[in-house]
C-alpha cells in the first residue's frame, strides 16, 4: 500500500498535470486506478512519454544493445541503448549470404528480420573464427510463413588465414578482432539483431504511441472479457504460432470469454522493434513479460506479437 501511494504521488508530480492526489483524497484508490488506466490507453499520453525518447529504431525497456546489419552495403553496426538514446558504438564490414530473404535450407541467403541472440559458442571450428553467436532464425514469423533452415550465426573468419568465399551460406561473418571486441562489449542476452536488405525504415513517435496505447486497450478488453473489442485488434489474416487461423481463434476466445473470469493482467519489459521485410510493409515485433492470473490459471512469461498499424490502430497478425 505504501509503495502504491508513493507511486501515485511521484506519477502525479512528474507526469500528469491533473491533480491525482486530490482524486485519491476525494475518491480513493479505485478512481485513481481508473484514471491511470485511461492514461495508458491514451495516444496523447504516450506521445508525451516519448517526447524526449529517441525512437528511430524502436522502443526498448528491456534491451541494452542492438545490432544492425545492412545486407546490400555489407555493413554491421553496434548501438547501445543508453538513457533512452541510441548511442552508436562501432561499425565494420560484414560478409553475408545472397541477396533476397531466406526461404529454405540451402538457398544460401541471409534472412531479413528481427532476431534474438540465443547462445554464444566459444569452441567452434577454426573456419568460423574465435567464436559465434547463434541467432533465433527461424523465428515465430519465419515459421508461420513456412521458412526453414537453421544455423544462422554471427561468426568470424578462418583463424588459419585460409581464404573463404565472398559470400557466406547465410550467416554474418565479421573480422575476428571486431568479433572478439563485440563479445567483450555486449551482453548477448540483452541484445537484438536486426537484418535489413537495404536500410531500415525509421519508426515515428506517432506509430509507437498508437501501438502502446492500443496494447493497453487490448489488455483492458481482455481483462473485461469483451470479446468483440478484443478481437477488433486482430487482423483478419491473423494466425497464432500454432497456425490457428482467425475464425478458429475467434471461436476459442468466445468460449473462454463466456466464463467471465476475473483477471489480473500485467505487462512489463516492453520492446517494440521495426521488422524489415521485402514487401515494403510497416511491420513491428512486440515482446513483453506477461503476468496473467485467474482463479483457475496462471501464466508468467514472455509474450510475442507481430503487428501492423492500420487506421491508427494496432492490428495483430501473429501471436505467441
Amino acid at each position: 500500500m505504501r509503495f502504491l501511494i508513493a507511486f501515485i504521488i511521484f506519477f502525479s508530480i512528474n507526469l500528469i498535470a491533473k491533480d491525482v492526489i486530490e482524486l485519491y483524497r476525494t475518491s480513493g484508490l479505485q478512481e485513481v486506478e481508473k484514471y491511470l488506466e485511461a492514461e495508458l490507453k491514451s495516444r496523447n499520453y504516450w506521445l508525451k512519454r516519448l517526447q524526449n525518447i529517441e525512437t528511430d529504431y524502436g522502443f526498448y525497456e528491456d534491451l541494452d544493445y542492438f545490432l544492425l546489419c545492412n545486407k546490400y552495403l555489407k555493413d554491421f553496426k553496434l548501438y547501445k541503448i543508453d538513457n533512452n538514446k541510441f548511442k552508436f558504438m562501432s561499425s565494420t564490414n560484414a560478409i553475408v549470404g545472397k541477396m533476397g530473404d531466406k526461404e529454405k535450407e540451402g538457398d544460401l541467403k541471409t534472412p531479413v528480420g528481427v532476431y534474438d541472440l540465443t547462445q554464444k559458442l566459444s569452441n567452434v571450428d577454426k573456419f568460423y573464427g574465435p567464436l559465434a553467436f547463434v541467432t533465433s532464425y527461424p523465428n515465430t514469423y519465419d515459421k508461420i510463413r513456412g521458412k526453414d533452415g537453421h544455423g544462422i550465426w554471427i561468426h568470424g573468419v578462418p583463424l588459419n588465414n585460409g581464404k573463404r568465399d565472398d559470400n557466406t551460406k547465410g550467416c554474418i561473418a565479421l573480422e575476428n578482432e571486431y568479433l572478439s571486441n563485440l563479445e567483450s562489449e555486449i551482453n548477448f542476452k540483452k541484445s537484438l539483431l536486426i537484418i535489413a536488405e537495404d536500410g531500415l525504415q525509421k519508426v515515428s513517435k506517432n506509430e509507437l504511441a498508437i501501438i502502446l496505447s492500443s496494447l493497453y486497450k487490448w489488455r483492458e478488453a481482455w481483462k473485461l472479457s469483451d470479446v468483440d473489442s478484443y478481437l477488433s485488434f486482430y487482423n483478419k489474416n491473423f494466425q497464432r504460432y500454432d497456425k490457428l487461423n482467425f475464425e478458429d481463434f475467434k471461436k476459442y476466445k468466445d468460449r473462454i470469454f463466456k466464463r467471465k473470469q476475473e483477471k489480473i493482467i500485467k505487462f512489463s519489459n516492453i520492446n517494440i522493434a521495426p521488422y524489415p521485410n521485402l514487401y515494403n510493409e510497416k511491420l513491428f515485433r512486440i515482446t513483453f513479460f506477461e503476468d496473467y492470473q485467474t482463479k483457475s490459471y496462471q501464466f508468467r512469461g514472455n509474450k510475442e506479437l507481430y503487428v501492423k498499424v492500420i487506421d491508427n490502430k494496432m492490428s495483430i497478425i501473429l501471436e505467441k
